[in-house]
Order: C-alpha cells, then sequence, then structure tokens
C-alpha cells in the first residue's frame, strides 16, 4: 500500500512539532479566563484535571432553565445542503432577506434541481434586480400581497417531489419582493448584505458582520473580483471537491485562513512597532500566537480518529483509514495551489490540516438556527377563524407548494471554544437549547437542573437515553470509556 508523502511535514518537522505542542498550563487558564471575560459568562470557570483535560466548573449557583452560557464559534459552516433551504449569513448565521425571500429562494433552487454547492446563490440571484438583495420584510406594507387572492389557488399544477409546485413567476415575485405574504412583516428579517469582494456566494445580515468575516476568513476565500487568494480557479475547484466529498474541508480551511490572516496583521504591526520591512521570513513566535486559539482545542489526527463506518469491516480498517489520509492530503492540496503563503508555510504540512481536521471530527457541536419560515405559518395557524381563512387564501398554495420540509432549520457544523471544553456524562447537568431569542449561530446552553457552585458543567456527546452498551460503543469513537454515576450503575 503506498503512503502519502507531504514534503512540507518533513522541511518543517520542528515548526509544526511546536505547533502541536499543547501549550503549557498557566497559558490555557490565561486564554480561558480572559475568553470567558469577552464572552460576558462571569459564572463560570475553566479548569484543568489530569483526567479529563480540561473541564467547565459553576462559579455561582445554577438554577434549573437557567442560561449557563452563549458561546461564539472560532469558526463554522452552513453545510452545503442546507444551502439551498436557508438564506443565512455567513457570519452569524442569522437568517436574513425576508420570510418570501426565504420561501422564495427555496422553490426557486427546487425548481432547478441546484445541486447543493457555492453556485446555488449565484443562480438564485441572477437574474434577479439588483435591489433584491437589500430587502428588509420590515419596510413592507402590511397587505401589500397579491392582488386577486383567487389566483394562488388557480395557479397550482401537477405534484413534485417537494409538493404542488408554483408557476415561476410567482416564485420569482416572492424571491424579488413583488409579492409580500400576509402577516409577513410581523417576522422582519435583516436587510441581505452582498460580499464587499463581489462572489455572490456570500451573503450578511449586517455591514458588521460582513466587514467582520472578510478580515477573519473570507478575504482568502472569496471567488469574487477582490478575492485576496491566488487563483479563483483553485479556489473553485478546493470548494467543489469539499462539497463532493467532505464539507468538514470548509471548515479546515477557515481555520488555517484565519491563522494566515492573523498572522499577517501581527507581522505587520510588529514590523511597524520596531521601524523595520517584512523580511518575507517565517516568525514563528508571531505564527504560534496567531495559532494560538486553534491550539487550545483538542486535537489528534483525522483519519486516526474517525469512527469506523459500520458498512467497513475492521479487516479493511487500516485500508479505509489510508483512503481518509490520502482524501485529506489532495483537499490540502486544492487549499494551498488556492491560498498558500510561504511565510505560514506550517500551516500547509499534512500533519497540521489533519490535525485541524480532527479538531473538528471530535470537538464539532451542531450549528442550528431556528427558521422563521416554521414560526411565520404557526403564526397563520393561530389566527382567529376568520382572519386564517382569508390568509390561508395565500398561503396555503406557498405551504402545499414547500411540502413537508417547509421549516428546515439553518444547520452546520462549529468549534465553539469554551463549550468544546465540557466534559461528558449520561446524567448531564446542561444542554444545548435555543431560547426564542436567539436567532444566531452561538451555543447556548441551559441548566437541567440546579448546578451548585463549585460543580462540573456537563453535557452529552450522545443520546443519553440509549442502553448502556450502544452508550458506551457510541462514546469509544471519542476515545474515553464513559464512568458517569449512571454508566457505574447500569455497568454489568
Amino acid at each position: 500500500m503506498e503512503t502519502v508523502f507531504c514534503p512540507i511535514d518533513a522541511h518543517f518537522a520542528d515548526q509544526i512539532s511546536a505547533l502541536l505542542q499543547p501549550p503549557p498550563p498557566p497559558q490555557v487558564q490565561e486564554y480561558f479566563d480572559q475568553l470567558i471575560t469577552t464572552r460576558g459568562c462571569p459564572g463560570l470557570i475553566v479548569k484543568q484535571n489530569g483526567a479529563h483535560g480540561k473541564g467547565v466548573y459553576a462559579d455561582v449557583d445554577f438554577k434549573e432553565g437557567d442560561l449557563v452560557l452563549k458561546d461564539q464559534m472560532l469558526a463554522g459552516a452552513q453545510h452545503s445542503a442546507n444551502k439551498i433551504d436557508c438564506l443565512v449569513c455567513s457570519f452569524c448565521f442569522r437568517f436574513i432577506g425576508s420570510i418570501e425571500v426565504q420561501i422564495g429562494r427555496k422553490l426557486y433552487l427546487q425548481d432547478l434541481g441546484v445541486a447543493a454547492n457555492n453556485e446555488c446563490d449565484r443562480q438564485t440571484f441572477a437574474h434577479l434586480p439588483k435591489d433584491t438583495c437589500q430587502i428588509n420584510s420590515s419596510e413592507s406594507e402590511d397587505d401589500s400581497y397579491v392582488k386577486d387572492p383567487t389566483s394562488m389557488e388557480d395557479c397550482i399544477s401537477s405534484s413534485s417531489k417537494y409538493g404542488t409546485p408554483l408557476p415561476k413567476d410567482i416564485v420569482e415575485s416572492l424571491m424579488n419582493g413583488e409579492l409580500v405574504l400576509p402577516y409577513s412583516k410581523q417576522f422582519p428579517l435583516p436587510s441581505v448584505i452582498s460580499c464587499p469582494g463581489g462572489c455572490q456566494e456570500a451573503f450578511y445580515c449586517s455591514q458588521l458582520c460582513a466587514e467582520a468575516d472578510w478580515d477573519l476568513f473570507h478575504s482568502l476565500l472569496c471567488t469574487g473580483v477582490r478575492s485576496k487568494s491566488l487563483t479563483k480557479e483553485a479556489l473553485l475547484k478546493f470548494f467543489q471537491h469539499a462539497n463532493e466529498t467532505n464539507d468538514i474541508f470548509l471548515l479546515a480551511a477557515k481555520v488555517v485562513t484565519f491563522t494566515i490572516l492573523k498572522y499577517r496583521k501581527l507581522k505587520a504591526s510588529y514590523s511597524e512597532d520596531q521601524g523595520k520591512c517584512s523580511t518575507g521570513n517565517c516568525d514563528l513566535s508571531l505564527l504560534s500566537e496567531a495559532w494560538k486559539p486553534v491550539s487550545m482545542g483538542f486535537k489528534r489526527r483525522w483519519w486516526e480518529c474517525i469512527a469506523l463506518p459500520d458498512d467497513v469491516n475492521s479487516c479493511d480498517e487500516a485500508a479505509f483509514r489510508m483512503q481518509i489520509k490520502e482524501l485529506a492530503f489532495t483537499s490540502l492540496q486544492l487549499l494551498k495551489s488556492a491560498i498558500f503563503d510561504k511565510e505560514c508555510e506550517p500551516l500547509f504540512s499534512l500533519e497540521i490540516y489533519g490535525h485541524i481536521i480532527g479538531m473538528f471530527e471530535l470537538n464539532n457541536l451542531d450549528l442550528v438556527v431556528a427558521s422563521p419560515v416554521e414560526d411565520y405559518f404557526l403564526y397563520i395557524d393561530d389566527l382567529p377563524q376568520s382572519e386564517k381563512k382569508e390568509a390561508e387564501r395565500i398561503t396555503r398554495p406557498v405551504l402545499d407548494a414547500l411540502g413537508d420540509d417547509y421549516s428546515v432549520c439553518c444547520q452546520g457544523t462549529a468549534f465553539f471554544p469554551l463549550q468544546s471544553c465540557m466534559n461528558h456524562s449520561c446524567q448531564p447537568n446542561a444542554r444545548a437549547f435555543k431560547r426564542e431569542e436567539d436567532r444566531d449561530g452561538q451555543a447556548t446552553l441551559i441548566a437541567l437542573r440546579l448546578i451548585s457552585k463549585g460543580e462540573e458543567v456537563t453535557i452529552s456527546y450522545i443520546d443519553e437515553d440509549l442502553p448502556y452498551e450502544e452508550r458506551q460503543a457510541m462514546l469509544a469513537d471519542y476515545g474515553f470509556r464513559c464512568r458517569c454515576p449512571k454508566c457505574l450503575e447500569e455497568e454489568p
């Protein structure tokens, strides 16, 4: 069996080893203390212990139902397939546009049969007026919906796999703001702000989010005219490969670009302070500082920690893991062709890339944002009978066209620095829960019961209601055997 060889791994072995070395405990403690302060959650403290590495502990008493944590992601990405169903801010993942745009866009893409990739929004908005990307449903008139309500009922055509399709002109009217649904102004969404690089693939809820994403990630991953990538063609090949294989590569790319862009800022600031011009050589101390947020996450090589699929026999495990390693190497080569930075060359080693992906594999948490479309149709359903009947003359054909999956939420994967420090228990005292006001991609955790000051805050990595043996088998993929009180009690 051939082995995968990456020359950068050999050439920068010492630098790579330094980057992957776990930070010293005092540095870890300082980092998380600062993070807790900036997150505005003074009721928590991160402690280090030998048994589980790190843990999060209550520094105050939490009552059942109390908010324990709101954690902003280090990096996150919407699943490629989910982009057809939901138009969200590419930085904070808040739904954007309007109820009409959300519905019209989804119906348009369904009818078009668009593959779930970065082209979906390019195709969606290509034929619409430029001002479509500045829609804000709160600016619409209350009753400016279809002039002839019966027209929506009369224009139903044959059934599709999604539902009963609407005519193309109705769908486009929803997208461009000409058709406003009844009561939709009760669910205003932020205007759609286009990518500052002009890629027509990333959209935002505000100029603030657009600028933040550009500065932290997107300037190197943009395929627009202002992109700082080496070539648009190479970047598109990387995206295509990720979308066809595993979109975890998109998350890894974000971490690489985050580190490169932070390094460049640190290098520019250092050179200015020293009154020197940049030499073009890698400064390992600055690269380590740029890498610091990533260094805090637990990491292993992806091809070593990925769970063996059920359809792969144990005797074929070595071959499977080699295929995964080759897949990562292919992705890395495509990314290198698109955004390579000589001063940050160690980041393009397979060892670093594999550990970044492994960090997401081991620590990844679901990125979920509830759909306002579901709230909208529930609102219509709860109207007084007379108003509901009138409104449903308009909304029923739309709902029928959407089909059973009318309320798909935004779904993705992200790395949350504080939540990733929380250890597992099959009897957790906290869980992820989005409240009514939680409308972006931040992780939100609430207390399931009283959590006393000094007690460790735990969550469940799996379905804790599964039988003992199934729980242990699933947790083995995380690299440990659970010894929580529930497991000790149920252990045969």
